[in-house]
């Protein structure tokens, strides 16, 4: 998971350098934001009247402007996201989601706002092209086949408890959020200690090559369930074979991960693909590429645009925070060392596990499941893990953009 994260980094790196090198696709930012600014001023008085101050009510989910206050509030997300990205070498995503859901964003408006932004990214940067020569068309269309029936189900799940009980709904995917934002929250901080004990300071380790196998990868390209779908030709000595039940499989799960948690799913792909169905970490890259680009669309656009489950000044005010973010983050690490990156790494994905953990309890007593008399506690709990997340997110942010400030002359000298 880490690397899957890590390997989505590094392409939204590359994305955002394409984008902000080129004219035509500046403008074209330029053209996209129009709306979202002009909607902030023209409309924010008018929706004001009609809809609760704090997004969030049920009848609150689809408005196609809302106020300049959002709109920077999501500028400010994004960029955090896109240091994370830029500077740490790993998916900032993570914790887009959450920051909009502490902001009083829908659980479910927060996912599809975050997939829609990716899908606008990828399809802005176009830098598919580039990764083509590493993406096994077989491989990739019969993963994608699962990966869209996972992300229907996914996203279907999420409209279905919305339907219920919208805080239901964001009592799931904050469930789902702390599970993942423990997992890599914990490990980052053994990754962090263990390299600050053996004086480490390098950064994220290179997996971009590697064509060997594990034992379980083995037994699965050994069940000859056909169709059997060919890969690493070009790497490999006639190539690898698997059956395409367990690529549909493999997608059902990844893009189940996208339509609940709207972050693409890129950083299941890669274990999975690596580990589990044997497929070598070159070929992998240029797959999760394919397949984000794809599976964010596909969820964006059939599974929550078409049902008013997207926020357009969101998404255009996070598309822009996280080219800043991205830019800024990816020139820092010449000059800060490793082993610094990994605990702000740490630190940040630990923030959003708080953050999230301590918000389930409020959910729990709006749903019955917790007693009344715990309300003003959890919500206590809500306000405390709200504020050190943002905190944590700020810090972070002023520490980076020191940095960036502080050796401007020699990152100019650098480049």
């Amino acid at each position: 998971m880490v690397e899957g994260s890590r390997s989505f980094a590094r392409w939204e790196v590359e994305n955002a350098r394409i984008i902000m090198g080129d004219k035509k696709r500046i403008w074209l930012l330029c053209l996209m934001l129009i709306p979202a600014l002009l909607g902030g001023w023209a409309y924010a008085d008018e929706i004001g009247q009609v809809l609760p101050t704090v997004i969030g009510g049920k009848e609150a989910y689809s408005p196609s402007f809302y106020s300049l206050y959002i709109f920077f509030v999501s500028i400010f997300v994004g960029v955090g996201a896109g240091l994370i990205s830029g500077c740490i070498g790993a998916g900032g995503g993570f914790i887009i989601a959450p920051a909009l859901m502490s902001a009083g964003v829908k659980g479910i408006l927060a996912v599809g706002t975050d997939l829609f932004h990716i899908f606008a990214k990828a399809i802005m940067g176009s830098v598919l092209h580039r990764k083509m020569g590493n993406v096994s068309v077989p491989l990739a269309f019969v993963f994608l086949i699962g990966a869209i029936i996972g992300t229907t189900v996914g996203a279907g799940i999420n409209r279905a408890l919305y339907n219920i009980n919208p805080v239901l709904s964001d009592a799931f995917i904050t469930t789902v959020y702390t599970v993942m934002l423990g997992f890599l929250g914990f490990y980052g901080m053994y990754d962090y200690w263990s390299a600050k004990k053996a004086g480490h300071s390098g950064g994220a380790h290179d997996t971009s090559e590697g064509t060997g196998m594990t034992g379980i990868a083995k037994k699965l390209q050994s069940v000859n369930l056909p169709p059997m779908v060919s890969f690493d030709q070009g790497l490999i000595p006639g190539g690898r074979k698997i059956s395409w039940i367990f690529l549909v499989l493999s997608g059902i799960l990844v893009g189940m991960a996208a339509g609940i948690m709207g972050v693409g799913g890129g950083f299941l792909t890669f274990p999975i693909f690596v580990y589990i169905l044997g497929v070598s970490s070159l070929t992998t890259v240029g797959t999760d590429i394919f397949q984000i680009v794809f599976t964010a669309g596909y969820g964006a656009i059939t599974q929550y645009a078409i049902y008013g489950f997207i926020f357009y000044t969101l998404a255009m005010g996070m598309l822009l925070g996280s080219l800043i973010g991205i830019q800024v983050g990816a020139l820092v690490t010449k000059v800060v060392p490793g082993i610094t990156i990994r605990g702000f790494f740490a630190l940040s994905v630990m923030a959003g596990f708080v953050n999230r953990f301590f918000a389930l309890p409020k959910k729990m007593v709006a749903m019955g499941y917790l007693p009344e008399s715990m309300a003003g506690f959890t919500k206590v709990m809500d306000t405390v893990g709200m504020y050190l997340f943002f905190i944590v997110i700020a810090l972070f942010g002023v520490w980076v953009f020191g940095a960036f400030f502080k050796n401007i002359k020699t990152l100019k000298y650098e480049d």
